[in-house]
């Protein structure tokens, strides 16, 4: 590859990444608008992820770290402690394993789900312990059953909306030529 392709496609991925990282910080607003089910629909991590599918683990692990804390610091949501802070280590999470996995593995469907999924296991996960590591250097507590309610009851319609959206959109990203986490 030259150096010219290579800058215009480092180019191009920090771009796709500004739009991912401006959607995380706009989308919260719009279904905001639906309080029962607003936060629910987990709306910073739509971006997030497809930033990791689209740009590479690396801009996907960035813009997944810097949109919860950048939101907390403009907006005041979600509060920095505990939210925001385990916030960016979950989406951080998101965005480099989804963008890791969607390089290595074929191009197809169920390679998209299957990196999808990881991604969404291991973000949850790493909510988990950033909170308990929170909780304690707060004197708090973090049960399991605060973990379960906060990583997947409460997260369900967002979850859905993930595993449907997501890998609809990357497949036609792909096949329209405009996916740019290749080497």
């Amino acid at each position: 590859m030259s150096n010219t392709s290579s800058n215009s496609l480092q180019v191009r991925r920090m771009v796709y990444a500004a739009l991912c990282l401006a959607l995380a910080l706009v989308l919260p607003f719009l279904t905001g608008q639906i309080p029962q089910i607003g936060s629910a629909l987990c709306p910073m991590h739509i971006p997030v992820l497809l930033c990791g599918f689209l740009c590479g683990w690396p801009w996907g692990l960035a813009v997944g770290f810097i949109a919860p804390l950048l939101r907390s610091v403009v907006f005041g949501m979600p509060p920095m402690v505990p939210g925001a802070i385990a916030m960016a280590f979950e989406l951080a999470t998101y965005g480099a394993v989804a963008g890791f996995l969607y390089r290595k593995l074929p191009k197809k469907l169920p390679w998209i789900y299957a990196s999808l999924l990881i991604a969404m296991i291991a973000g949850r996960a790493v909510w988990g312990v950033a909170r308990l590591i929170l909780a304690g250097i707060q004197g708090n507590g973090f049960t399991f059953a605060m973990f379960i309610s906060g990583a997947i009851t409460t997260a369900i319609p967002g979850i859905i909306v993930q595993l449907i959206l997501i890998p609809a959109i990357v497949y036609a990203l792909e096949k329209a030529g405009l996916n740019l986490n290749k080497g």
